[in-house]
């Protein structure tokens, strides 16, 4: 027998579970931020907000500059640009522009004047250590996964010199560098000791790569590796990528009890002009993460799709596989319409079995506006399923509403990787 909710009941039961989404702390799953110790790779301030690549992008609608012209300008005039394009010229009413003003709301800083140099000035005052608290504080996030790859050059010195770690921090090892550009990775790895053929087709070979992967895993203490692949990846395949997974990554992953993290859908240089802003988007075929999951049931990878048209595929293939975890809406789906649509989607195949948002920041300020934005969302999803659940009688307390959400806020992430708080 179904129980109406009365409209009061229904009132005290979506506040009590805003206040929880609002105010439970985040674990940030996946980020591209850095420590404040490898200084200029931890982007932050105004200026990187707005030349932050989905505003190029989008600013390129509007004005016609070449874009070799764009990028030969100071970063300082790019942001001008921008700003006067998608803030003066026009209503900044896209996800991109509307995070920047949240973020920038969120400070405390007035944004009804419009006046660039005096937001600018206010950032100038500000030390990095200082705004990394600030922006976690507001954002609620408690602990940021990095994205680190040895073969960046700016980074690699960094974790060869050591320091002391900022324990809000932790590492995931990022290869994409190997496995989806081998041929130039082969000369790097020989520079550094690891002796590997051009071709991958040998022992020695996969052997040398998975010391390099010990090495690294150890030395940036990583939590997982990641790569993010083409929405044409096939697995098996007869191809580098393939081979170099199944014979160095997965057996490295499954030694050291560290879980793989898939990200497919990329297809990259779409537009080149764009540099990093022109990467599209493709449908994947899935069935290679079905072979991965059913072929190497010891492994363990955490997924998350570019393409809305996987959605729900991803979520059948989680119902089948308890060594898959679902995480994010990711780049081009990490706008308000997707996200609620597939938490919805992951709720109601997977209860709570996976992480509904990640913020892939960039910038270090991305994370008041992605987070602050995303737990809205995530809150009026879950009103809604608390809500389903009270007119069939059954009640939950606020102590499990709590627990529920610790576990979406990255709780339930930490525990499949085996990375604990």
């Amino acid at each position: 027998m179904k129980t109406m909710l009365t409209k009061a009941n229904r009132a005290s039961l979506a506040r009590q579970v805003e206040e929880i989404a609002l105010s439970t702390p985040v674990t940030d799953v996946h980020t591209h931020l850095y420590e404040p110790v490898f200084k200029d790779l931890l982007l932050w301030g105004l200026d990187e907000l707005l030349v932050y690549h989905y505003l190029v992008a989008e600013s390129f609608r509007y004005h016609d500059l070449p874009y070799e012209k764009f990028w030969a300008l100071p970063k300082a005039r790019q942001a001008e640009l921008i700003w006067d394009e998608l803030f003066i010229k026009h209503s900044p009413v896209s996800e991109a522009c509307r995070g920047v003003l949240t973020t920038l709301h969120a400070i405390g800083l007035d944004v009804r004047k419009r006046d660039l140099p005096s937001l600018r000035a206010w950032f100038a005052r500000q030390t990095v250590d200082q705004h990394v608290t600030r922006c976690m504080d507001l954002a609620g996030v408690q602990r940021i996964y990095m994205t680190n790859s040895p073969f960046d050059d700016l980074e690699r010195p960094v974790w060869e010199k050591g320091f002391r770690r900022d324990e809000r921090f932790r590492s995931a090892l990022r290869i994409d560098a190997l496995l989806v550009f081998w041929p130039q990775a082969v000369a790097r790895l020989n520079q550094w000791g690891y002796k590997v053929d051009a071709k991958a087709a040998s022992q020695k070979t996969f052997d040398e790569v998975r010391r390099f992967l010990a090495d690294w895993s150890k030395r940036i203490d990583a939590a997982y590796l990641m790569v993010s692949l083409s929405p044409d990846f096939k697995f098996p395949a007869n191809d580098i990528t393939t081979r170099l997974m199944e014979k160095a990554v997965l057996p490295h992953c499954r030694e050291h009890g560290l879980p793989f993290a898939l990200m497919p859908g990329v297809r990259r240089a779409v537009n080149p002009q764009l540099k990093l802003a022109g990467d599209g988007v493709g449908a994947s075929d899935l069935t290679a993460l079905q072979n991965l999951c059913a072929g190497y049931p010891d492994n363990k990878f955490a997924v998350t799709v570019l393409s809305r048209e996987n959605q729900h595929e991803l979520g059948v293939l989680a119902r089948k596989f308890r060594n898959l975890h679902i995480f994010g809406c990711w780049w081009f789906t990490n706008v308000p319409l997707l996200i609620d649509e597939i938490t919805r989607l992951r709720l109601e195949l997977l209860g709570l079995s996976f992480t509904p948002q990640h913020s892939d920041a960039r910038v270090l300020d991305q994370i008041i506006y992605k987070w602050q934005h995303s737990r809205r969302i995530i809150a009026k999803v879950l009103v809604d399923k608390y809500s389903d659940l009270a007119e069939t009688g059954w009640k939950v307390s606020r102590a499990e509403i709590q627990r529920d959400v610790q576990d979406l806020y990255g709780g339930a992430f930490e525990r499949f990787i085996g990375c604990p708080a």
